[in-house]
């Protein structure tokens, strides 16, 4: 079953046990898939799925932390159970350590030294790593790996 199937399934469950909020987020999720669909008239495959729930839950992240400064506890509340939701739509990360490894081992495939080399490191563990790990995480790693 695709990932695009399973968040359709989703959806009709929410709507037959009348989770408000669940449906309502996995709702969101469906319009942004569609309306990326129709932009590029493609169809999405699951890792471009991904991609749109990683850039989703980073927007309701940013939005968290909005909200924490300035005192609205009830929609930082909100934006983290959005999270939660559409967390359920990602793969299993990658560990540190992990993470860690796959950037030595692309450093040393490409040959890069210094920090000259970062974009090219980075586009090609952006090809790579996408959906299995955090860009942030991978940023700071390959930062680590090239410093050395």
């Amino acid at each position: 079953m695709s990932l695009k199937d399973q968040i359709a399934d989703d959806m009709k469950a929410a709507m037959r046990a009348k989770e408000s909020d669940r449906l309502l987020t996995i709702r969101m999720l469906m319009a942004a898939i569609k309306q990326r669909e129709v932009d590029e008239r493609i169809t999405l495959d699951d890792a471009g799925i991904v991609g749109i729930v990683d850039k989703l839950i980073k927007q309701r992240k940013d939005s968290i932390t909005a909200f924490e400064a300035g005192g609205r506890a009830d929609l930082a509340a909100k934006e983290s159970a959005e999270v939660t939701v559409l967390q359920a739509y990602l793969p299993a990360r990658m560990s540190a350590d992990e993470v860690q490894a796959a950037i030595n081992a692309l450093v040393a495939e490409l040959g890069a030294s210094g920090p000259g080399d970062m974009g090219k490191v980075m586009g090609a563990a952006k090809t790579r790593l996408a959906g299995k790990a955090e860009m942030a995480q991978v940023s700071a790693a390959v930062k680590a790996a090239l410093s050395k």
